[in-house]
């Protein structure tokens, strides 16, 4: 598929933040998308996403959401082949789906850390990227503040690209269980 304008103009504000090193984004963070002439645009907020999680060990949550009682889910992103998701997409930002993603987020539970945090390159410049262990997916990492970083996947085989911010959690505040 073919990048928008829009796309071009994202990847370079993105290329233009500074690097992040993996071990700096240890702990919980809250996302949000940033819209881009993605396909995935709006689609997670829809469906109660909250964020991401990285471990000392360097494995990581890769899909955190809300569920009912403010807990927070981690849920298998292997589940549905990332080209299925992007082809329904549209689907994805309706109602119908936010519910029945509701009622399904207990079966799609990960039974673990879903990708692993690294050193990644990209365009010649090393900085912190999450690996999907059951995606072709990398998501790099960029600071935007000292506690808020830009994030923009890629997936193999499509020059499109989805960017989302994180902004780390105080955990003292949050109860982050359900995993």
């Amino acid at each position: 598929m073919k990048r928008t304008e829009r796309q071009k103009e994202m990847t370079a504000w993105f290329s233009s933040l500074v690097p992040v090193q993996p071990i700096e984004m240890i702990g919980l963070w809250q996302g949000a998308g940033i819209p881009s002439d993605h396909p995935l645009d709006g689609v997670l907020e829809n469906l109660g996403w909250f964020g991401k999680r990285f471990h000392p060990d360097m494995r990581a949550d890769a899909l955190l959401f809300q569920w009912r009682s403010g807990r927070l889910v981690a849920i298998e992103p292997g589940i549905f082949p990332i080209s299925l998701a992007i082809r329904v997409a549209p689907f994805g930002r309706t109602r119908i789906a936010r519910n029945w993603f509701s009622y399904l987020q207990k079966a799609l539970r990960a039974r673990g850390t879903t990708a692993s945090l690294k050193l990644q390159t990209f365009e010649n410049v090393a900085t912190a990227a999450m690996i999907y262990d059951r995606q072709p997916i990398a998501d790099y990492f960029r600071r935007t503040g000292d506690d808020e970083v830009a994030g923009m996947m890629c997936v193999d085989g499509d020059a499109r690209r989805y960017f989302f911010k994180l902004r780390r959690i105080d955990v003292a505040s949050q109860r982050p269980g359900g995993n």
